[in-house]
C-alpha cells in the first residue's frame, strides 16, 4: 500500500425502511486530520479524471453512486513507496472511503454504463487565486498507467 493511503471500509446498517451509514466522524483524525472543504461532483460513464496532486491538502474519496476505478501514484521523493501505483475499485457495490496523502497524484475512470458520483473531504479550503492543483496528463509516460479494461 502506498504510505501514507487510508481505506475505511464502510459498515452499512441496513432495515425495511432502508440504510444508513457513517462517513467521516471527529473522532477518526487518521482519515482527516483537519477539516477544509467538502465537494460533490459527478462524472459520466468512461469518463477519465485525472491525474492531479496537492502539495499541502489531503483528499478523502467516497463514491456514493456508480463505479470507478481509482488510481494512484506516489510522487513523493522521501517515501518509502515513491514511484508506486496502487488501484483501487470504489463505488455503491465496494463503499469504503479513501485517503490520499498530499504528494500522491491521483484520479479516476467512470466504469459501467451509469453516471458516477464522487463525495470528497479535504484538508484545505479551495483558494482560487492560490490553488494547491497540479496537473498531470491522464497518459502521463511517468506514470505509465493502461486505463483500458483487461477482458479475461
Amino acid at each position: 500500500m502506498i504510505d501514507g493511503v487510508k481505506v475505511k471500509k464502510l459498515v452499512k446498517y441496513c432495515d425495511d425502511r432502508g440504510f444508513f451509514a457513517e462517513l467521516v466522524r471527529d473522532d477518526e483524525p487518521e482519515l482527516l486530520s483537519k477539516f477544509g472543504q467538502a465537494s460533490w461532483s459527478m462524472s459520466y460513464p468512461g469518463v477519465i479524471k485525472a491525474f492531479h496532486y496537492h502539495e499541502k491538502q489531503d483528499d478523502l474519496w467516497f463514491f456514493p453512486s456508480g463505479s470507478a476505478q481509482v488510481v494512484l501514484y506516489d510522487l513523493r521523493d522521501y517515501s518509502p513507496t515513491y514511484g508506486e501505483t496502487e488501484v483501487y475499485y470504489m463505488g455503491e457495490n465496494n463503499p469504503i472511503l479513501l485517503l490520499i496523502p498530499s504528494g500522491v497524484a491521483h484520479g479516476y475512470r467512470v466504469l459501467g454504463n451509469q453516471p458516477a458520483t464522487i463525495i470528497y473531504f479535504t484538508t484545505e479550503s479551495y483558494n482560487a487565486n492560490l490553488p494547491d492543483e497540479k496537473r498531470i496528463n491522464w497518459d502521463s509516460p511517468e506514470i505509465n498507467f493502461n486505463w483500458k479494461t483487461k477482458f479475461r
